[in-house]
């Protein structure tokens, strides 16, 4: 979830009078501030049997917000049952790997609950992902069975996964034949399936994350993981309030698929017996009239989405959103302009923040606000029975309160691994059981400044390695249609704003920030782009000394031809660096690569050379710069098409 933390390097120590007592010199560990909460120890619980457990005076659990369809909590759990049976009937068995091709819906969470019931698996996917990707994950994971779209169906029988087209709403007398096999699923007689012996430490799911670092990876959660998710973030959070949570009225826009919805509105929310409106789709239009309609009194964000609310919120009149308690959002940093317009706008609405991710289970930190003491800024204290660590970047020694670092997290809810990696894994968790997260404390202060200058739309800050400094700031700046701001007017801008140490000392412009379907930066791809530059760079340097060796000693013929010839490889080896790119650095490195070949071109062009040569190195570079023209092209298609349907990267 979100994170809005600092990392670049303190240039001194910073003075500390006194450690706080949640904080041992002795072992350099930060430790929650609430006290530990005694989670079950019965080595055969699962966390289907956990949420059903608890007792509360709920009614209705799941309400379909276009339609009005509701789920009642008295027929949860014999709907997940049913359809458990319905698909023992089918083959599913223990260990069967499952895969949720879909968007948010009511159907959801009893496919998740009546898939785990029987020991069985689930992993997650984005329903918009492309057929590629899907294929990769359904063979990393060995996935047997599926729910998805109807449209996807056979697509995915081709694949030799036995597919399952679900309906949109919970209309079990359609007469559309391709929901045949989920309508006998769910309303079938097939006798009470037989329970397999599950143990906390069983996987439950596998989630998958753009991780620490890397490509995504299949994040293993078992069910214990899901069990003290449910107590240190979703019901904990709940007992720091005096309302009743059977009252709450949750509107669950945050996709399913993803650990931050998928934590709240499919498995934690649904011990409390707090309603949950569902819409499939992020509608803006319809966002306020939701709201006003079933009277949501909770809702989980990211920050897009809690921009677009401020926005509505001040055209609405008096009476609207009035229902509206608390908006939490988490995923990625906010600006404090952002914050303070939500707060101006909607000043009777508590505002938190938290920050998790996939890896523990979306436990993390959380913020809590009362009338005495509030920060919007803050992503709240560590959640009851987890562990932190400051780490240093370099040496990997623990920072006392203070310093800046890489977070370190430790838990019950910590992942089990990643699947079939065991080299990603180690680099992930100690053996002391530390989760490196990889968030050094991210620039959410940085990027705030920048995006308060009138002609940046978005903007995004990595750091990237110096010989002098270590680390210096770097910059990705998107600038608004019209803008004529060059690199050095946004470095002078910010050299102006914040301290010396945190100036940026690099900008790139770029035509949009990579972020997730939840709206987290990928701060990997921006970190992916930065070390591929720095390698050209390298390249470009020993090559602008051989042409300077040759030209300083009037070398002409082979040497003259050999260098060029050299940078046209260089050209090749940078096109060739785009197949396995993302789409993002993609086309800003066909853009560098087309500048350079234009560059290049014009200093072959006045040079001395023989025609012969000059002749063919000039053809070579016209081939060259049309094919960089193509991948600009392609990939600026291919990248606005993504945002379109997306929304994200």
């Amino acid at each position: 979830m979100a994170t809005s933390l600092n990392f670049f390097p303190q240039t001194s120590e910073p003075k500390i009078t006194h450690l706080p007592a949640w904080y041992s010199p002795e072992t350099r560990i930060y430790s929650s501030t609430y006290s530990s909460i005694s989670l079950p120890t019965d080595p055969f619980l699962d966390i289907v049997s956990f949420i059903f457990s608890h007792q509360h005076d709920g009614v209705t659990a799941l309400i379909d917000s276009s339609s009005g369809y509701s789920i009642s909590y008295s027929k949860l759990l014999p709907l997940v049952q049913s359809m458990s049976s319905g698909l023992h009937h089918l083959g599913v068995s223990q260990g069967d790997v499952v895969l949720l091709l879909l968007p948010n819906s009511v159907h959801f969470p009893i496919i998740f609950f009546s898939v785990l019931y029987l020991g069985a698996i689930v992993t997650t996917m984005n329903p918009l992902s492309n057929m590629m990707e899907v294929k990769k994950q359904i063979v990393d994971c060995g996935v047997r069975f599926a729910f998805t779209l109807l449209e996807n169906v056979d697509k995915l029988q081709k694949l030799g996964v036995h597919a399952i087209g679900v309906p949109e709403n919970m209309d079990l007398n359609s007469e559309k034949t391709g929901f045949l096999s989920f309508r006998k699923l769910i309303g079938g007689q097939f006798g009470k399936a037989p329970r397999p012996v599950i143990r906390q430490h069983d996987t439950a799911a596998i989630m998958y994350s753009s991780g620490t670092t890397g490509v995504s990876k299949g994040v293993v959660l078992t069910h214990g993981n899901f069990i003290a998710m449910t107590e240190l973030f979703v019901r904990f959070e709940a007992s720091q309030y005096e309302y009743s949570s059977s009252k709450n009225v949750y509107l669950a826009v945050l996709p399913m698929f993803h650990i931050y919805g998928l934590s709240l509105f499919v498995v934690g929310l649904l011990s409390l017996g707090s309603s949950i409106v569902i819409m499939r789709r992020f509608d803006a239009s319809e966002l306020v009239k939701v709201i006003d309609d079933y009277g949501v009194t909770h809702f989980p964000v990211v920050p897009p989405i809690l921009t677009t609310l401020t926005m509505r919120a001040k055209r609405v009149c008096e009476n609207s959103l009035q229902s509206l308690k608390q908006v939490s959002c988490g995923a990625a940093p906010l600006s404090r302009k952002t914050i303070e317009d939500f707060v101006q706008a909607l000043p009777h609405v508590d505002f938190i923040q938290g920050y998790g991710m996939t890896e523990s289970t979306a436990v993390g930190t959380r913020g809590f606000n009362n009338e005495k003491h509030h920060n919007y800024s803050s992503i709240g204290l560590l959640a009851p029975n987890m562990q932190a660590k400051v780490v240093d970047w370099n040496s990997d020694s623990s920072l006392p309160p203070g310093f800046h670092g890489e977070l370190w997290l430790r838990g019950p809810a910590i992942m089990q691994r990643y699947i079939n990696n065991v080299e990603a894994t180690n680099m992930t968790i100690d053996k002391d059981g530390w989760l490196r997260t990889g968030d050094i404390i991210a620039p959410a202060d940085l990027e705030a400044v920048l995006i308060s200058h009138p002609e940046i739309l978005d903007a995004a800050v990595t750091s990237a390695a110096d010989e002098v400094c270590g680390e210096i700031p770097v910059a990705f700046v998107v600038r608004r249609h019209g803008s004529t701001l060059t690199k050095g007017a946004v470095i002078d801008f910010m050299a102006n704003q914040v301290a010396p140490y945190k100036k940026v000392r690099r900008v790139v412009f770029t035509e949009s920030i990579p972020k997730s379907a939840a709206g987290k930066i990928l701060r990997k791809e921006l970190k992916s782009f930065i070390s591929k530059q720095q390698q050209s760079a390298a390249t470009c340097i020993s090559l602008e000394g051989i042409v300077q060796f040759n030209g300083s000693y009037g070398l002409k013929g082979p040497m003259w031809h050999f260098s060029i010839m050299y940078k046209i490889l260089f050209a090749t080896l940078s096109l060739s660096l785009l197949s396995s790119s993302s789409l993002y650095i993609s086309i800003i490195v066909a853009k560098e690569t087309l500048n350079g070949l234009l560059k290049f071109e014009n200093f072959v062009q006045h040079i001395q050379l023989q025609k012969p040569i000059k002749s063919l190195s000039l053809k070579f570079l016209a081939v060259y710069e049309s094919l960089s023209i193509l991948l600009v092209r392609a990939y600026s298609s291919l990248t606005a098409a993504a945002v379109v349907v997306t929304g994200s990267d």
